[in-house]
């Protein structure tokens, strides 16, 4: 049945039609935190729609309502016309909604079939037909053109993308009408992003209605027609992509006009050498890495996804035990393979994951940002509480975490505010050199803009720190100079005054960092 009109409900002076999704004065609590106030949004059917805002600002709760993972305190939402009531996720799925979640949640010890089919196992005699579940599970994969994705391989063993897939795959199987995406690329390379792309515009064809969450502007106006804005939990604006542009969205989500710094730690001298890498080797992975860094100075490292950026960051803070070569920290060397060893020379890091390598989300907001500075917190084995909680109150303070109280689970904050709590905890510990990977992935550019003046002011203070980052204006706004790095050896090194992303890119790529 076609949706009803405006005039056929009674407004004789509109004529657009009943929008195909409505969230309604949507209302949202949860301890200390009024997530959503009142909020309304109208999506029309076949659209991709964004939802952008900064962290905490509700954009992945409107997502998980819609989705049946929280209940709406007040609010009320019309599918096709009809009101519905999602009230959890298999309730959602059989009204046709369906949520590609920020954090990918299978169960890593099954297979690609299994997870896919994990609703719904089909059953001969009431045991499970294998057979069928890895023909229903190919069907799926061929749906969304990802074909080569082998359904008896364990979901453990795939790369991120591809669980990314498998997981889109999970949402148009049980033909759903309407996808949420809560920040789909964070984890993507250019070339796995290009491919969900892709895919976006074919579900887009088949009257699919998109609902985007990311932080990417760049993203944003590449894929949606419609841009939604939240601040604060409350709805700011709704606009036509084709009818705003990128620095207004950025004054609406953040209330005030962002302006990006020249970073003043280069006005500094560099002081002296503080770490000097040799020959830094691991099989497989990287070979022959030399480098050296000051205090006070940020060294970037740019490269493409597989270039062995990470990898080298690790090795050096003691989680490669494969690692041949040498290093030194304030000329004492520094024993390979050995994370104690480095966190006693002063060495941090921020690691590219937040969720399963820089923080325990068993744990509350409290114990992770102490967690690195136990020692330096304890006597004769026992924690002295009112230093760690005076600890804790000044590096998040000074981080602005958002959070009820510091006794909050860290898994109830936004991904912003986690990430400034990974941070906190290596800030408390006082470390000489940080190294910080990929310091502002999936947060919004007010965060991002607090992360850059925070690492900015370190550097002034004397640490030195090194960037690893995939957003190219990131580490060229941050660094003082950026060595490239190309299936795992150094491709180049560039110093500020010739920065561009031309030069980078063909260095990444193998070309000469001047043009041809």
């Amino acid at each position: 049945m076609a949706p009803r009109t405006a005039q056929e409900i009674g407004f004789s002076n509109l004529k657009t039609p009943l929008p195909f999704l409505s969230l309604n004065h949507i209302t949202k609590r949860f301890p200390g935190v009024l997530a959503l106030d009142d909020v309304s949004v109208s999506i029309e059917r076949g659209s991709c729609h964004a939802l952008m805002g900064e962290n905490g600002a509700g954009k992945s709760t409107l997502g998980k309502i819609l989705s049946g993972i929280y209940p709406a305190d007040l609010g009320e939402i019309t599918l096709d016309g009809k009101v519905i009531h999602p009230t959890d996720p298999l309730t959602a799925r059989k009204l046709g909604i369906a949520m590609v979640h920020q954090e990918l949640a299978f169960c890593p010890n099954l297979s690609v079939a299994e997870n896919l089919c994990l609703g719904e196992m089909p059953q001969h005699l009431g045991i499970v037909d294998k057979s069928k579940m890895r023909e229903l599970a190919r069907a799926m994969l061929h749906e969304i053109e990802a074909d080569g994705i082998d359904v008896d391989l364990p979901i453990s063993s795939l790369s991120t993308g591809q669980e990314q897939l498998v997981q889109i795959a999970a949402a148009v199987g049980t033909h759903a009408q309407v996808i949420v995406m809560d920040e789909p690329t964070s984890s993507l390379s250019a070339h796995e992003s290009g491919h969900l792309f892709h895919l976006l515009a074919k579900l887009k064809e088949r009257g699919i209605t998109i609902i985007y969450v990311s932080h990417r502007m760049e993203e944003i106006f590449h894929l949606c027609d419609t841009i939604t804005v939240l601040r604060d939990g409350r709805h700011v604006a709704s606009d036509k992509i084709s009818e705003t542009n990128p620095d207004r969205v950025i004054q609406q989500m953040v209330g005030r006009q962002v302006i990006w710094h020249t970073p003043k730690h280069l006005d500094k001298d560099l002081g002296e050498e503080l770490l000097r890498v040799e020959a830094l080797t691991s099989p497989g992975k990287f070979r022959d890495i030399s480098f050296k860094l000051h205090t006070g100075e940020v060294l970037g490292f740019a490269g493409l996804v597989g270039a062995g950026r990470s990898e080298v960051a690790q090795a050096i803070f003691g989680l490669d035990p494969q690692a041949t070569g040498r290093i030194w920290i304030g000329g004492q060397e520094l024993p390979l393979g050995n994370v104690t060893a480095a966190l006693n020379a002063g060495v941090g890091l921020l690691p590219e994951d937040r969720k399963r390598q820089g923080l325990v989300l068993s744990m509350n907001c409290r114990e992770n940002t102490s967690l690195a500075a136990l020692s330096l917190i304890t006597q004769l084995g026992f924690l002295k509480l009112g230093e760690e909680q005076k600890l804790t109150h000044e590096y998040t303070e000074r981080l602005r975490v958002k959070t009820p109280s510091m006794e909050t689970g860290i898994g109830g904050l936004s991904g912003g505010n986690q990430q400034k709590i990974a941070l906190a905890k290596w800030l408390a510990r006082q470390c000489r050199i940080l190294i910080v990977d990929e310091p502002t992935r999936g947060i919004d550019v007010g965060a991002k803009s607090e992360i850059y003046d925070l690492l900015d002011e370190l550097a002034c203070q004397g640490i030195a720190l090194l960037v690893i980052s995939s957003e190219l204006p990131e580490v060229m706004g941050l660094s003082r100079r950026i060595l490239v790095l190309r299936d795992g050896s150094i491709a180049g090194e560039i110093s500020r005054a010739d920065f561009t992303q031309d030069s980078l890119m063909r260095l990444m790529a193998g070309l000469s960092a001047e043009a041809a």
